[in-house]
């Protein structure tokens, strides 16, 4: 089991759309409350977030007939920290 997620924009399982404004999750709004809960501990937001990504992809290839879903930019690449 995962840690409970911030805010109000949480996921709706199995189809992984915001729960609030329909949009892909994490939807922008998810983004800045996990980027804000999880401040100083990329690490550990990554680790949630390729926790999720695993459910997600499992989640969302059942409901289209086992084809092979990939989620890595929707859900890790946006959390990486910018290159200086």
């Amino acid at each position: 089991m995962t840690a409970p997620l911030p805010g109000r924009h949480t996921p709706l399982r199995p189809t992984w759309l915001c729960r609030v404004d329909a949009h892909p999750w994490p939807c922008g709004e998810a983004k800045l409350a996990l980027l804000d809960k999880y401040a100083g501990a990329r690490a550990g937001l990554l680790a949630l977030l390729a926790t999720l990504k695993e459910e997600a992809q499992d989640h969302l290839a059942r409901l289209d007939s086992s084809r092979p879903i990939d989620v890595t930019d929707r859900f890790l690449t946006w959390a990486h920290p910018p290159s200086t």
